[in-house]
This record gives C-alpha cells, sequence and structure tokens, in this order.
C-alpha cells in the first residue's frame, strides 16, 4: 500500500482540506471531471429508504455528487454498477478482532472485500494479556490500515477484579491516559455491571474520567432490568449489546440505550427481528455488530455483512438491516461522514449485488477501491508482533493438577451447573487416596494463571449439564483473563492438552486417549496468528470438528463456543477462575470446590 494510499485512508483532517473541497465543489458543479464516477446502480437510501436510480461521483476520498442517471459521464475511471445496489460502507460497533484470531491486517484484508469498511474495535484481550502495552500496540496496528478502526480503551481490565487474575489491572489513571491517544474512541463495553450499580469507587472512577473526555462510554448490560438497569445507566454508560430476548430488546430500547445488536448469538435474531416487526419501525438507535466471530465462521459466511444478511433472511427488511449497520451506526460513533452516500459526505462505498446474499461486487474505503469481486484490491503490510510473544507463563503440569485434593472419605462439592447462564449445584462425591473421584454426571475445568502476576496454582472445579466427556480441550483464549483453561473428564487427557499449548505459546489443543488430536498454535498474547487466514480457519475447523467427536454438543447453550466464556466472571452466576469459583454477586471466591467432608 503506498504512501499516498496510507494518507487517504487514515487521515481525517485530509478529509477536510481546502484544497480538496474545493475540486469537490468544482466537480460538483461540473466545470470539472470526478476521479470516479460510479454508474448504473440502485441507490440504498437510508434516510428516506427508498432504492432510486443514482450515479456518484467522487473526488479524492470525498462523496462529490449524486445526481441523476447517465447525466454526467466525465471522470478518470467509471465503474458500472450494472443494476446492484449502492450503500454506504458496513459499521461494525462492538467487536474483537482477537475473537477471530489473526491480526488486525489479516481481518481487514478479510472483511473490506465484504464491504465492511468500519469497526469499533475493543481489544480488552490484549489489555488483558499485555496490559496497557497490548492496547498501544493495537493503536499502531491499525495506523495504516484502509479499515477504519476505531479503538476504544478496555474498561474492565480483568472483568471481574478480586475474583481473577488476568496480565494487568487498569485503574482510573491508566483509562484517563489511552482516552488522550488520538486513536482512542472512547470507552470499552463496561462489563463490571454491579460494580458500577453499587458504585464501587474504581468503576466510579473509570466511566467517570470517561464522560470527562466527552468519549463513547459503551456497556455490557447482560440481564438487567427495572432499577437495576436505571443505575447502569445513570453512570453515564449509554450502549448494550447483551440481549437475551426480543422483550429484553424493546425494553433496553425503550430505556434510551444504544442497541448493538449482535450477530454472534445467531438463535436469538429471528426473535429480534420478530419484535422489530411489531414495533412497526427500526429506531434510530439500533445499530449492528458482530462481538465476536470465530476464523471459520469469518471466512465461510463474513463479517458484519454476514448478520445483515442473516437478518435480512429471518425477515429484516433489507434497508433497515442496512439503515442500522450504516447510518444508525455513524450517529452513534459520532462520524457525521459516515453512514450516508451525500455530497460532502466520505466515500466509504460498498456495491452488492442483490439484497438478500449481500455480496460485494466493489468496496471502497476514503473513495480508494479496497475490494473487488470478493478479493482485497490494496496491500496491507502487518505491523511488528514482538510486544505479543511470551504470554504463557507457565511450565508443564501433570495429571494430579487436575485432580482436587480432600481429607476424609467423601465430601460434598459445589458444581456449576449449566452452561452460560450457570447456577450453583452441589453433589457428593468419595475421596480415593486423597483425592475426590468426580461425580458421575460431572465435567472437570480446570483454570491455571499464565500470565506470572500471581501463583499458578491450578483450580479445579465441576461443572454439570455438559455432557459426557471423551477427551479433553485446552486453550489460553478464554474471556476475559485468558488464563489458561482445560477442560475434560481424564486428567491424563488434561494435561496432554494443556503442555501441547503451553509449548505453543497458547492456542488451543484437543487430546484424547493420552495423546493429542489437534493444535492450533496462537503464540501472539496467546490469542492470535500471524499466519494467513485461510490456514487459520482450517486449524480451527480441525479444532471444532475433533470437539464433535468428544463431547456431545446439545445447541443452543452446549455448544463448543460455551467453552470460551465459561470463565468470565464478570456475568451472574458461579464461574471458574484462576482463583477459584467466583461467584460476581456476593463477590466471593471458593479456592476449592469441597465445600463439606462427610466422612
Amino acid at each position: 500500500m503506498s504512501g499516498e494510499m496510507k494518507t487517504i485512508v487514515t487521515d481525517i483532517y485530509g478529509f477536510t482540506d481546502a484544497g480538496l473541497r474545493d475540486r469537490a465543489v468544482i466537480a460538483a458543479r461540473g466545470d470539472a471531471p470526478f476521479d470516479i464516477l460510479i454508474t448504473g446502480g440502485t441507490l440504498v437510501d437510508m434516510v428516506t429508504g427508498e432504492l432510486r436510480a443514482a450515479d456518484i461521483g467522487i473526488v479524492g476520498p470525498l462523496i462529490a455528487s449524486v445526481h441523476a442517471p447517465a447525466s454526467r459521464s466525465d471522470a478518470d475511471r467509471v465503474i458500472d454498477a450494472g443494476g446492484a445496489f449502492v450503500s454506504p460502507g458496513l459499521i461494525d460497533t462492538h467487536m474483537h478482532i482477537e475473537s477471530s484470531m489473526v491480526t488486525p491486517a489479516t481481518y481487514a484484508q478479510t472483511v473490506l472485500p465484504r464491504g465492511v469498511t468500519t469497526v469499533v474495535w475493543d481489544p480488552h484481550e490484549f489489555g488483558n494479556v499485555n496490559g496497557v502495552d497490548g492496547v498501544r500496540w493495537a493503536v499502531e496496528a491499525v495506523k495504516c490500515l484502509p479499515l477504519r478502526c476505531l479503538v476504544l480503551a478496555p474498561s474492565c481490565v480483568p472483568s471481574a477484579p478480586g475474583l481473577e487474575m488476568a496480565g494487568a489491572s487498569f485503574e482510573a489513571d491508566a483509562i484517563e491516559e489511552m482516552l488522550y491517544w488520538p486513536k482512542i474512541a472512547g470507552l470499552a463495553e463496561v462489563m463490571n455491571m454491579r460494580g458500577v450499580i453499587d458504585r464501587d469507587p474504581r468503576m466510579s472512577e473509570i466511566v467517570q474520567v470517561a464522560l470527562a473526555a466527552e468519549k463513547l462510554v459503551c456497556g455490557h448490560a447482560r440481564g438487567l432490568a427495572d432499577a437495576d438497569l436505571n443505575a447502569f445507566m445513570a453512570s453515564g454508560i449509554t450502549s448494550d449489546h447483551e440481549l437475551v430476548s426480543g422483550a429484553d430488546l424493546i425494553a433496553k430500547l425503550r430505556a434510551g440505550l444504544t442497541v448493538e445488536l449482535r450477530g454472534s448469538h445467531d438463535h436469538l435474531l429471528p426473535e429480534f427481528v420478530a419484535a422489530l416487526g411489531e414495533l412497526g419501525r427500526l429506531p434510530q438507535t439500533l445499530t449492528l455488530c458482530t462481538d465476536d466471530v470465530f476464523p471459520d465462521d469469518l471466512v465461510d459466511g463474513g463479517g458484519l455483512d454476514d448478520v445483515v444478511r442473516r437478518l435480512v433472511r429471518y425477515g429484516m427488511k433489507p434497508e433497515w438491516a442496512l439503515q442500522a449497520a450504516t447510518l444508525n451506526a455513524a450517529q452513534r460513533i459520532g462520524r457525521a461522514d459516515l453512514g450516508l452516500i451525500a455530497a460532502g459526505r466520505r466515500a466509504d462505498i460498498a456495491i452488492f449485488e442483490d439484497l438478500t446474499e449481500f455480496r460485494a461486487r466493489h468496496v471502497l474505503a476514503s473513495g480508494t477501491e479496497v475490494g473487488c469481486r470478493g478479493a482485497i484490491s490494496v496491500e496491507i503490510k502487518p505491523t511488528d508482533p514482538a510486544p505479543l510473544t511470551a504470554s504463557v507463563k507457565l511450565k508443564p503440569l501433570q495429571a494430579d493438577d487436575f485432580r482436587v485434593r480432600s481429607e476424609g472419605t467423601k465430601v460434598r462439592l459445589a458444581t456449576i451447573d449449566r452452561p452460560r447462564f450457570t447456577r450453583w449445584g452441589t453433589a457428593d462425591a468419595d475421596v480415593v487416596d486423597g483425592f475426590v473421584v468426580p461425580p458421575d454426571d460431572a465435567t472437570l475445568i480446570a483454570v491455571t494463571h499464565r500470565h506470572g502476576r500471581a501463583d499458578c496454582r491450578t483450580r479445579v472445579g465441576f461443572l454439570t449439564g455438559w455432557g459426557t466427556w471423551r477427551g479433553a480441550f485446552a486453550t489460553t483464549l478464554a474471556h476475559d483473563s485468558h488464563n489458561l483453561t482445560v477442560f475434560g473428564a481424564d486428567p491424563v487427557d488434561m494435561a496432554v492438552a494443556a503442555n501441547a499449548v503451553i509449548s505453543a505459546g497458547g492456542g488451543m489443543a484437543v487430546a484424547i486417549n493420552g495423546k493429542v488430536d489437534v493444535l492450533l498454535p496462537l503464540p501472539l498474547s496467546g490469542l492470535v496468528s500471524e499466519a494467513p487466514m485461510e490456514e487459520v480457519a482450517d486449524g480451527f475447523r480441525a479444532i471444532r470438528a475433533a470437539m464433535d467427536g468428544i463431547v456431545d454438543w446439545t445447541p443452543p447453550y452446549l455448544v463448543f463456543k460455551a467453552c470460551f466464556g465459561a470463565t468470565l466472571a464478570c456475568n451472574p452466576g458461579p464461574h471458574q477462575t484462576d482463583r477459584g469459583i467466583a461467584d460476581v454477586a456476593t463477590g466471593k471466591v471458593l479456592e476449592s470446590p469441597v465445600l463439606e467432608i462427610l466422612g
């Protein structure tokens, strides 16, 4: 990518340059040619909802004219839309690049040709592993990308202080420093809900410095309603993506939150579409986001384009879906230059073949073609990943590390019941040779601190409702502290999987019968890989396939994705962390699941 390309794409001040505006005005008058003229397309009007014939003239990064078809032909280059639909570039209002397990450069190469031109990135995964240096690396990594990345300052590192130990801890002073970096657009999702509602001094100060900076303050309001929701919003938080039902969606909209309707929970989308259909209109405060997209899903389905596609498939009007993904999103992030095809706006444009599959023929970012028929059109250079290496600070583990020690011959255990919507349970178990014999219906979960900031003794718990496991799975991608997390039934398999991941410097491994079946190395922060998108996607597909062989999944809650959120201690209910079994409601941690020695 040339130096000129970098300036056009990334410099907002170039967009306001007086010389550029002079050229655009002159071209709009008809006294000079356009740089690019898009002809023969159907404009999707985000203001009126109309589908209307129009041609678009572009000068540099700027839309200079939207005019009657065939009324102008003077341009250095003409793009014939051939009856396709011309839309503003898509804006993803909440996402984590790290969840796709590739670098920002690789992510940009993947989503730009699909029509996604702007993302709002919360790099809290890098922050939780690498601290402020991880966020600084994220900012540097997007500076020269043709994909516009609005980076947010991670608000919850860790997400549940005192209940888990991440690779760093961000207090208000660190957040304040980041908020004044030029590329930081706001405060990322505030996940410590109880801390906000109960006016915990740390969380109150963090939200307050964001308010003082007059930047976005984004939320994570899972399960909040009535007084708790009002209290959460009264603190200054203005958005949510953690919806659990159609009724929850409408309640959050009525409350006045900007909703970042996410595509990562597909089973809820039909209910959301139905609820909005009953409402009869598209609220201006409804936007769309991906949140987390695994690498194989990104390759096979796409990014925000896939969310738009699925919403339309479930019955949403295409114009509504696109408006939520463009104009509504631009208004949310405070970017008057984006989200609308109109004279004076930025030339971020996607030309879709139809309004059902939303396959992009051409994609322009700031007036430069960056994608053509599914392929990237510009060179994208990666950023040196050296600051993200050597993040797994662990020695090899033994099978006994994945067993629970106890005195006596019989004990009562605390269990973590159900995937995703967890609750406390109890079970009785025998003790043989000083170790608890897991109950017949229990799955072991073990979390080991891997950042070098606390003791690394493995904490083991018992899950129920997770099916019968015939092997083990280990991962260093485990929201949000990203400690080494291992699931299984056999401590030998668990140790084998864990040690494969430790040796790889992070990643995922599946083990069965005492041997590694599949390994996906993710050596950058234990979260991402420098490998090409297809290679990472293939590796993750292999992990998925291996997991299908050792667990019988029962959607929508007992699914592979549940493994990555099983340690998310900021959510209601008990969760296993590197400190023990944590419960955000009480603020307490059980170091051992043994509640009582019965005999």
